[in-house]
């Protein structure tokens, strides 16, 4: 059901693959609740998924572009400022890829020109995005601008790789963009830190249906599956979060907030 909670509000959703993708998810419910939005990924994303199914669903144009390139951000911060006649009001970053787990290299045994290209990718994308944005003035006040991250970016887990190392930078990252972009411009720049999820991108991490199984079960209200995450991103761009900034907010059904022991079973 729509509370229109968006009525009025533009914004750019990165990383939309196929049905399975958070970002997919977070697309529709914006619409639904009353946004006009863009959508962008990769070339070879475009060509082998199915966003263009999404763009028409949600009548929104698709720009293709690559979140590491800041020639291809600024491209698409022009269109999409053209597209809606001015400034914005949302940004979802739902960006992160390491060739090193896509490799099966472990942690041990990385290739340094893959961890090059998972931080570049996972973090400094996203530096890369909030640089361009501030740069061109695209926000307007009140604007939210969200990003993806992960419980390993802030406690060492098993079978992450280097995608715990890119989260933890990704969320330094929003804590100091977060800081100068809220000062300067009133805009407020938060990660959420989302229960495994069974997405595209995430069926690449080793052991993943074990990973749900376990958090499913020791979560007191069980996983956030992608649909709970659009939920939540969808409250970050409304006026109802508007005083909340710089934080790595849990969507995870309380797991961070336990330890595995603390369990009848």
């Amino acid at each position: 059901m729509s509370h229109n909670i968006l009525k009025g509000k533009k914004g750019i959703i990165f990383g939309a693959l196929n049905e399975q993708s958070i970002a997919w998810k977070a697309a529709v419910k914006a619409v639904e609740e009353g946004a006009e939005i863009v959508l962008t990924n990769t070339a070879m994303a475009v060509r082998l998924g199915t966003i263009k199914e999404l763009a028409q669903q949600c009548n929104a144009p698709l720009i293709e572009a690559d979140a590491t390139s800041v020639a291809d951000l600024e491209n698409l911060t022009d269109k999409a400022m053209e597209h809606f006649g001015g400034k914005f009001d949302f940004v979802l970053h739902a960006v992160g890829m390491s060739p090193n787990i896509r490799k099966g290299k472990p942690y041990t045994d990385v290739n340094y020109d893959f961890f090059f290209k998972t931080l570049d990718i996972s973090a400094l994308s996203f530096h890369k995005l909030l640089q361009t944005l501030y740069k061109k003035d695209a926000v307007n006040e009140g604007g939210s601008i969200v990003a993806l991250t992960y419980i390993a970016g802030d406690r060492a887990m098993l079978g992450y790789g280097d995608m715990a190392d890119a989260k933890a930078m990704l969320q330094s990252v929003t804590r100091n963009f977060g800081l100068i972009m809220g000062r300067e411009r009133k805009v407020r720049v938060n990660t959420i830190s989302q229960s495994p999820t069974a997405t595209t991108a995430g069926s690449g991490i080793a052991g993943m249906s074990r990973m749900l199984e376990f958090t499913d079960k020791i979560s007191p209200i069980g996983n956030a599956d992608a649909e709970d995450c659009a939920d939540y991103i969808t409250m970050l761009f409304s006026d109802y979060t508007r005083k909340v900034t710089m934080q790595n907010l849990y969507n995870d059904g309380g797991f961070s907030a336990i330890l595995p022991f603390c369990t009848e079973e």
